[in-house]
């Protein structure tokens, strides 16, 4: 009854998600009160809760003062260079424009946290989607994916936890993969052109010319903006059109595009070394684990505003830009909380597990490998990494050693679905890329776990090739 239960629970989350029935935060919460009501344990929702909170508490803690250390780090221009490098590749094709979204994506992502990722590449791509009228969810899908891929980098976490779990040497994981998970970069560049072209088709072909060297025409009250295919809006006042970066517009919303705009009173260009080598020594604080993560992030916050703002005011004028962020992402963590304490305080996440593994026949046992991949795959989406590494692998590394699979070959295959899982509802980071990209979860669901899915079955077809799995 718990595994049916506990399958039940996540598709009508999912599908009232995708409906856009219900926000995302209330049905996080909403729903699995209420199932954990119809299991007959509604008495221990609150341990089950206050568990869940416990055990995230450190990773809302790590995003809040995370978004404020990268969010300040943007808007001293730190990340302009990298960007401006984008851009100028990207210039105004569609194609160029996705591409480019999955390339900064993927070498922001080699730092190994997801949220840093998403920060950036929205901060740089979103003003430029808006400005051609491109979709948000292409955007959010590529970096989503572009992540995933990349996610499974030792310091990543994936990698760290099957090792931990399996008790084997994570280089002994990682490094065989490089060449199936090199495929699957290359799988997510296709993707981006396939789905660039798509733009492209549905926009037009634009020329850098075309979006820099529009003609603007003085009317009696304003300026009008007019031109060429897809862009769209006023000019707001001191904005202009010159330079590397783009220039700073509003579009139709009322939404002011200036993410990158040359002369924002924030830049710090003296200050350019202190702010990278403080980057720097932050990530490699990180990948030695100096310190626990969130304590780095309130450290590196704190230092990086009292130095680049030393008023408070200014202080507070960053923190109160960035407030709304850290608001929607934390409160979405601690109402994912709420999802992952009843999945796991009543026992439905053990059941699942048991369930599937016991319904692998036996004549699968000389292909748990295979097997392994192709469940990391859903349940990567479905589960955290840790009920997902430290729940089920292990299982499924018994029984394959019980047929002569070694226990490194299903340690490589279960890193297979981290494309897909890095647009999970129980991963924090998802929230903070659609909620900076101002886009409905339900609808980057729909449009990316097709595109992510295929990815990862990709990296394992590579996977098997090369007889790394």
């Amino acid at each position: 009854m718990l595994t049916i239960l506990g399958f039940v629970m996540i598709a009508t989350f999912l599908v009232l998600i995708m409906m856009k029935k219900v926000s995302p935060i209330a049905a996080l919460v909403l729903i699995p009160a209420l199932f954990c009501v119809l299991v007959g344990k509604g008495a221990h929702l609150g341990d089950y809760v206050i568990a869940g909170i416990g055990d995230l508490a450190p990773t809302a803690a790590m995003l809040m003062f995370a978004i404020v250390y990268f969010g300040v780090m943007i808007d001293v221009g730190l990340f302009d260079p990298v960007v401006r490098a984008i851009l100028r590749f990207a210039k105004a094709d569609p194609v160029r424009i996705v591409v480019g979204t999955a390339v900064l994506a993927a070498i922001v992502s080699l730092d190994g946290d997801g949220s840093t990722t998403f920060m950036i590449t929205v901060s740089a791509m979103y003003p430029l989607y808006k400005r051609l009228k491109m979709s948000l969810v292409v955007m959010t899908g590529v970096a989503a994916t572009a992540n995933g891929v990349m996610n499974t980098l030792p310091w990543g976490g994936p990698t760290a936890r099957a090792a931990t779990a399996l008790k084997v040497d994570a280089g002994d994981i990682f490094v065989p993969m490089i060449p199936a998970l090199a495929v699957g970069m290359v799988a997510v560049l296709v993707l981006a052109y396939v789905l660039g072209r798509r733009e492209r088709k549905r926009l037009g072909h634009l020329s850098l010319d075309a979006v820099v060297e529009e003609t603007v025409t003085e009317t009696a009250d304003e300026k009008v903006l007019v031109g060429s295919g897809g862009g769209a809006g006023t000019p707001v006042a001191g904005g202009g059109t010159g330079g590397d970066a783009a220039p700073s517009y509003e579009n139709e919303d009322g939404e002011t595009l200036a993410g990158l705009d040359p002369h924002r009173a924030t830049l710090r260009p003296r200050l350019y070394w202190f702010n990278a080598l403080l980057t720097v020594a932050l990530l490699t604080a990180m990948i030695m684990e100096l310190l626990p993560i969130p304590v780095l992030f309130m450290l590196g916050a704190a230092l990086a505003l009292s130095v680049n703002f030393p008023h408070m005011q200014d202080q507070k004028a960053r923190i109160g830009a960035h407030a709304e962020n850290v608001l929607n992402v934390s409160g979405m963590v601690f109402a994912a909380a709420v999802f992952t304490g009843v999945l796991q305080g009543t026992g439905m996440v053990d059941h699942m597990a048991k369930w599937v593994v016991s319904g692998i026949p036996d004549w699968m046992g000389p292909h748990m490998a295979l097997v392994t991949g192709v469940l990391s795959i859903p349940f990567t989406y479905f589960m955290s990494n840790d009920g997902f590494y430290f729940g089920i692998v292990p299982v499924l590394a018994e029984a394959g050693n019980a047929h002569g699979v070694s226990t490194l070959e299903i340690a490589r295959a279960s890193l297979v679905g981290q494309p897909l899982h890095m647009s999970s509802p129980l991963v924090p980071a998802v929230y903070v890329l659609v909620g900076m990209a101002k886009v409905e979860f339900g609808d980057h669901t729909r449009f990316t776990v097709k595109w992510a899915a295929l990815t990862a079955l990709v990296v394992l077809g590579a996977g098997l090739l090369f007889g790394i799995v």
